[in-house]
């Protein structure tokens, strides 16, 4: 696991513990911090304690080491730490512009730092263990996983626990059991539609659009509404309310003493610094700080919305833990299983182009995720993936190329940017605020 002193780390361990069939014998931690490797390790062991088995447990500062001879590699970093998110959001909105850490300009700014980062660790993948499949979940996951198919191929695969989180919820507020249903959904990360929810051949989404009482049991019926949700014929990812509400969530991140990335950052140093100094409390301390982060997840844009609380189906904080392990199986033999994941297209999206990484439904076993055939997408969505997509395709060239006119490309051409000039002052202020963006020319 890299980012292995991350704080969403012991969800996948405890998903290891809970694995009745022990796919995980050995866990390698890598981070670059050895202070945050401690304090999570003391959560872990915590965690294991009374249970009948766990994986081998170690942990390392070096990229090499933990990679080599590997089956699967986990990828979770952030290139910057929790400062660099406050900064990626900060600039955007100082110049009048969201600010989210995968959306928008600040997602652009994260995009530019992390994708030479990600080539790397896949170079060394590839060298240190040729036969590993790379499970990424670092941010901006459909970006970082499409820059990291140049090296790997199809065997960098990107997760994420929005959709599965949506498709539950929608489930639950159908009244049925989310393994009956077939789930239609296409996109990309952070950018997509359920348009089907098929229970024994019979499309329920339909009656679930038309009934406000049911539209409210589940956080993205709250957060869109009723009148749009029909609008659309479909629910959207949660991360489509900024943009479809972008200026009523701009204010409200105007307005907020501070900003996602910041009471992240606060929180998460002081965690790290009690867990540290107390580790024998280190997994309730965790446990405290986790449900302290949930209850606050997207406040801006619950505020603006209106929609209240988070369900407490939503704050159990799992989600790609659990998609990661089923992928793992699937991938090491253990059957066959259907996922929503991030793959290079092929031709599952017929509108899309074939290498472009989308996130669709898969059918994963020992040969890796096929994409399924979505069917033709709606024009207002595929308008929309069109020109995140270019918007991608720019700063994965400026990351790359170390051009400054592919960075602003990026940033001008994306729909929540609505002027060249905030944008040039905005990429201004990340090549300020970041020595590794100074040389862009």
């Amino acid at each position: 696991m890299l980012g292995g002193g991350g704080f969403r780390v012991p969800l996948v361990h405890a998903s290891l513990l809970a694995d009745p069939d022990r796919l995980v014998d050995e866990l390698v931690l890598c981070d670059r911090d050895e202070r945050r490797l401690t304090a999570i390790t003391a959560v872990l062991d915590q965690q294991a304690a009374g249970a009948a088995t766990r994986p081998a447990l170690t942990w390392t500062t070096d990229v090499d080491h933990a990679v080599a001879g590997a089956d699967v590699v986990f990828s979770a970093i952030r290139v910057g730490g929790t400062r660099g998110r406050t900064l990626d959001e900060r600039v955007a909105l100082d110049q009048g512009l969201l600010g989210q850490e995968t959306v928008g300009p600040g997602g652009i700014s994260y995009a530019l730092r992390t994708v030479p980062v990600a080539l790397d660790i896949a170079r060394r993948v590839a060298t240190a263990a040729p036969g590993a499949w790379l499970i990424n979940f670092t941010n901006p996951a459909g970006l970082v996983t499409e820059a990291m198919t140049s090296v790997l191929g199809d065997r960098v695969i990107g997760i994420c626990d929005s959709p599965v989180g949506l498709c539950r919820g929608v489930a639950a507020a159908l009244g049925v059991e989310h393994e009956r249903c077939g789930f239609d959904y296409v996109g990309l990360n952070h950018l997509g539609w359920l348009r089907r929810v098929l229970v024994d051949g019979r499309d329920r989404l339909p009656e679930l659009l038309a009934d406000d009482t049911a539209l409210a049991r589940f956080e993205e019926g709250r957060l869109f509404g009723p009148a749009l949700l029909r609008a659309l014929g479909a629910v959207p990812n949660e991360y489509l309310h900024y943009y479809y509400f972008a200026r009523e969530t701009l204010r409200e991140a105007r307005e907020q003493e501070r900003t996602r990335g910041e009471f992240l950052r606060d929180q998460q140093e002081r965690f790290y610094a009690r867990a540290i100094d107390n580790p024998r409390d280190a997994l309730r301390l965790w446990e405290e700080t986790r449900a302290e982060r949930e209850r606050t997840y997207m406040a801006e844009s619950r505020a603006v919305a209106g929609a209240g609380e988070r369900p407490a189906e939503a704050l159990d904080g799992g989600g790609y833990d659990r998609v990661a392990l089923r992928l793992m199986k699937a991938l090491g033999g253990g059957g066959e299983d259907r996922l929503i994941l991030n793959v290079r297209n092929r031709n599952a999206v017929a509108e899309m182009p074939a290498d472009a990484v989308v996130e669709v439904p898969c059918v994963v076993d020992r040969n890796g995720a096929r994409p399924l055939a979505v069917g033709a997408v709606e024009p207002h969505f595929l308008a929309l993936m069109r020109q995140v997509k270019t918007v991608e395709r720019a700063a994965i060239t400026a990351a790359t190329t170390r051009s400054r006119a592919h960075a602003l490309l990026a940033l001008v051409s994306h729909p929540l940017v609505d002027s060249a000039a905030a944008a040039e002052r905005a990429l201004d202020g990340y090549a300020a605020a970041f020595p590794e963006l100074a040389d862009l020319a």
